[in-house]
């Protein structure tokens, strides 16, 4: 928008006048960018031009940025509703099928193993980690190697530090009781789906559900803590799971939840350093070291993706 002033020369009678581009200029020009105005000063008495220009930004070049839902600060709004445990819960079913055929197995070992039904069940309801549970089986004899199985149990779900933290741009937003108490039901095909919801949430512009992972939690702890029982109940019926092929049934699923995680090309580099990391070390450190160091590498490599 081109704005014309009237200039003090009274032989104008007020009537504003456009000098041509190429006219003379004063000696001092003074330029205000960010006001998107030129302005004239000192001698000249020719009107001054003052132009008026719209700047666009981010924010405006951004279609969906304000109809984001937002807190006070500007950050995505968490919720946490019975909705969201729903949701969680219907979302995760498919993938509790699953765990619950691995549970059937575990149930299995841990009878083998000498465990009682009772017992085998209060494991899956208090641990509720599939593989940490499996190598305590193994590693179970009498008298109970109490320090070995708490050794290679910590290493093991050692990588829930990591995923924790992965998503804690979302829990950080949720009272103690909230964030910790959905934590507890949290492995890792439900925290898989959770942080696909939650990257979904805020790309489509709508309210990120933090209950999600606790009804996705309570729908795997249902599944495994049942498929449990029926494993250490019926375990002299069923004979070895390896017979029909429940040791996979796991394997698949990761698979599966593999596709939910993938974010094209750039998944590559940290997928390949994690499955690198963990054959090597698989074939030169003892126990159960390669599920963690697999971790730490890809998660180093996707926070230099990032920074880059």
């Amino acid at each position: 928008m081109v704005q014309l002033r009237s200039g003090p020369n009274p032989e104008s009678r007020g009537v504003p006048v456009l000098s041509h581009p190429v006219a003379r200029r004063s000696r001092r020009t003074r330029e205000t960018d960010t006001a998107g105005e030129i302005e004239t000063d000192g001698q000249n008495t020719e009107p001054a031009v003052s132009y008026s220009k719209t700047v666009s930004t981010p924010a405006d070049s951004e279609p969906n940025r304000e109809s984001r839902p937002a807190d006070a600060t500007g950050r995505h709004e968490v919720t946490f509703t019975l909705e969201g445990v729903r949701a969680g819960f219907l979302t995760c079913v498919p993938v509790a099928l699953g765990v619950g055929g691995y549970g059937i197995a575990f149930g299995v070992v841990a009878r083998q193993a000498g465990l009682s039904v009772a017992e085998a069940t209060l494991m899956s309801a208090t641990v509720v980690a599939g593989a940490a549970q499996l190598i305590a089986v193994e590693l179970w004899a009498d008298p109970i190697p109490v320090s070995a199985i708490l050794l290679t149990t910590v290493v093991i779900n050692l990588r829930y530090s990591l995923m924790g933290a992965a998503l804690q741009p979302w829990f950080d937003r949720l009272s103690p009781t909230q964030a910790y108490g959905s934590l507890f039901f949290m492995a890792d095909e439900n925290w898989a789906l959770t942080m696909s919801e939650l990257r979904s949430s805020l790309l489509e512009g709508r309210h990120a559900r933090g209950a999600f992972l606790l009804g996705s939690g309570l729908a795997v702890w249902v599944f495994w803590v049942g498929a449990t029982i029926v494993g250490a109940t019926a375990g002299g019926v069923i004979g070895d799971p390896d017979r029909y092929g429940l040791d996979f049934i796991l394997t698949a699923v990761f698979v599966a939840l593999a596709v939910e995680l993938w974010e094209g090309r750039s998944s590559l580099v940290p997928w390949i350093g994690a499955f690198v990391t963990a054959v090597v070390a698989n074939h030169v450190l003892p126990g159960r070291w390669y599920i963690l160091l697999g971790g730490i590498v890809a998660a180093g490599l996707e926070v230099m993706r990032y920074d880059e």
